[in-house]
């Protein structure tokens, strides 16, 4: 087959947050839903293209294959501008939030989300939408988001889910990828966060989601684990408040 780094439009040591945004990309692009004009065949072929980068094994063995077929040779200059080490030695806001966004493209997961977690912690108000562009934030905070996800920062993740929701909401970017973001949102809020996080900073993700958006079924689940929560904390009114609202948007 073609070379699927070529169809992606990604080089052979790109990371896997490289592969996922370039997919995302071309897909918005291509989808036969998105175009007037017969896109289905190079549709199929980006698809076939991330199933091979996206799962290591199969990424591994097209690697030893072709590019042994190919004799193709990675090489780096040594010598060249180290740009981590740069933004590493710099503690401005604006150097430390591109170092989280370098760092995931480039294999440093744990990383990224280790300074994510340091920079929200260390400054009020932090966001790193300030500094990048919407559409680079919207696609490399989502990436973000699934690796603090995978980590089980689920408050962190749904504070950057639910910005990237909003700004979908004001101009539409993600289009056909949204239901991956609603869905990642509410596997959160539902599955989640419930007694893996405290009650107080649960709450505030519930009660900020029923601002998104998602619907009178969602909210009614919402609705009814705040109302568990509020009774776990003591607080019969507010909780049967909740609950007689969530019965409101159940019927």
């Amino acid at each position: 087959m073609e070379d699927p780094y070529k169809i992606l439009g990604v080089s052979k040591n790109s990371s896997a947050a490289e592969i996922k945004r370039a997919f995302r990309s071309k897909a918005k692009l291509l989808h036969p839903d998105a175009s007037k004009t017969e896109t289905t065949t190079a549709f199929r072929e980006l698809l076939k293209a991330y199933e091979i980068l996206s799962d290591a094994k199969q990424r591994s063995m097209f690697d030893d294959s072709f590019f042994a077929r190919q004799g193709a040779k990675s090489h780096r200059n040594s010598k060249s501008f180290d740009y981590r080490k740069w933004l590493c030695e710099r503690k401005d806001e604006e150097s430390r939030s591109k170092l989280i966004f370098f760092d995931l493209m480039h294999n440093r997961e744990d990383d990224a989300v280790e300074e994510f977690k340091r920079m929200s912690i260390n400054y009020a108000g932090f966001r790193l939408a300030k500094w990048f562009t919407r559409e680079d934030f919207m696609d490399y905070g989502f990436i973000l988001a699934e690796e603090l996800v995978f980590r089980q920062e689920y408050y962190d993740a749904f504070i950057l889910l639910e910005q990237i929701i909003r700004m979908e909401y004001s101009y539409s970017y993600f289009k056909h990828f949204f239901p991956e973001v609603l869905d990642l949102t509410r596997l959160l809020l539902k599955t989640r966060i419930e007694g893996r996080i405290s009650d107080e900073l649960a709450l505030d993700a519930w009660e900020r989601a029923l601002e998104l958006g998602f619907g009178n079924s969602d909210d009614a689940v919402f609705l009814q684990k705040m109302a568990a929560a509020y009774r776990r904390m003591g607080d019969s009114n507010t909780a049967s408040a909740c609950e007689i609202a969530a019965a409101g948007l159940s019927s």
